[in-house]
């Protein structure tokens, strides 16, 4: 089957799917298309790959043709009417379906595909003058932009289901997080919050979060500006992540902060969406691990030096035998010199260890404490 044909079948099934809104105009304009024409009967057809699909029709009570024989056939890639005088001399057409006159306008979309026809027919034969046929091809042509204003709203239809459904999906995500989720205007007004930063307020402030008023309302007034200055950061395309420690809840929390700039569908920066998390139990957990390794520095610093006092001791005897000489004649002697010289280099690597500073994890973030 070639490709055109293909796309032009794809595109009637397509129209014989949607949900018609304007069943009543379409059949106002097949009445209208037999009383221009004079004629008593007429139809809207849809051509598929092997039947004729009447979806509107006035006075019609024909027998179809069979599918090599349907009118419509005959006349797919012809963009112009088509007029059948007397269909029993015509030789395309040997059965015998009651039709002696046909007339066709075709209904062709606005991106070249031939759907089916607008048609009037008779069980005489016949003719149309030229103003009756315009009048058919002007009628064909409201049929189209009914049947695309149908497609077309099927579509917004089908594409606004969809966004809410997205819609659905991400705000039940938004709502159903333990973060803190917040979004600000380039006014600095709330625009969107989640669940969790409206209870947030309730509770810290006894306030209620409300979209269009300035988030200055629901700040402690020790933190508005350095929460205003990282806003007009991300504001001007800057993201901000700091971990702040929060001191006028008590007991007090620590949060990982960040703010981002929030763009547009243009590209254009919007306003700047800011996310919350609440890292208590790690940052605890790392003072807690950091207050461990403190002490168990300060063990080993204090083990070490009491066990390099004797052998300091050991080492200065060992100096005061060599300076007589003693040290020299007894084998014994060098070995317990090298031996203890051994110990006192491992006893000055444990010293130097336990008085190392170590370096956490958040050593290159900046932290505020709020108060």
């Amino acid at each position: 089957m070639p490709f055109k044909e293909q796309a032009r079948l794809r595109a009637v099934n397509r129209f014989l799917q949607i949900e018609l809104s304007k069943e009543k105009e379409l059949q106002e304009i097949v009445t209208l298309a037999a009383k221009v024409c004079d004629k008593p009967s007429a139809l809207i057809s849809l051509t598929d790959q092997d039947k004729q699909l009447i979806k509107f029709k006035h006075a019609f009570d024909f027998d179809l043709p069979t599918k090599h024989e349907l009118f419509d056939n005959h006349f797919i890639g012809n963009n112009q009417p088509v007029v059948i005088g007397d269909v029993l001399e015509d030789q395309r057409f040997t059965g015998k379906t009651g039709v002696r006159f046909y007339a066709g306008s075709p209904l062709v979309t606005n991106d070249g595909h031939h759907l089916g026809n607008l048609c009037v027919l008779d069980q005489q034969p016949g003719e149309l003058s030229d103003l009756q046929q315009q009048l058919l091809q002007s009628l064909a042509r409201q049929v189209i932009n009914l049947l695309e204003f149908d497609a077309s709203l099927q579509i917004i239809k089908e594409q606004h289901d969809k966004a809410r459904r997205t819609e659905t999906e991400l705000r039940a995500f938004f709502e159903s997080s333990i973060d803190y989720h917040l979004l600000l205007g380039k006014d600095f007004e709330v625009l969107a919050f989640n669940k969790a930063w409206s209870n947030y307020i309730h509770t810290t402030y006894n306030l209620t979060l409300q979209k269009g008023t300035s988030m200055s309302l629901y700040l402690h007034p020790e933190n508005v500006g350095i929460f205003y200055k990282d806003y007009l950061k991300a504001l001007k395309g800057t993201a901000v992540f700091v971990k702040r420690k929060i001191t006028h809840v008590a007991p007090y929390v620590w949060h990982m902060v960040k703010f981002e700039p929030s763009f547009g569908a243009d590209g254009e920066i919007i306003g700047v969406t800011i996310n919350s998390t609440d890292i208590t139990r790690k940052v605890q957990q790392e003072e807690m691990v950091a207050a461990q390794e403190n002490s168990l520095r300060e063990i080993a610093l204090i083990q070490s030096h009491e066990l390099r006092r004797p052998v300091a001791s050991i080492l200065g005897l060992m100096s005061l035998l060599k300076l007589d000489g003693h040290a020299e004649s007894i084998p014994e002697l060098q070995l317990m010199e090298r031996a203890v010289s051994e110990l006192d280099e491992k006893i000055k690597l444990i010293v130097n260890y336990a008085a190392g500073d170590g370096v956490g994890e958040y050593a290159n973030l900046n932290v505020v404490a709020e108060q």
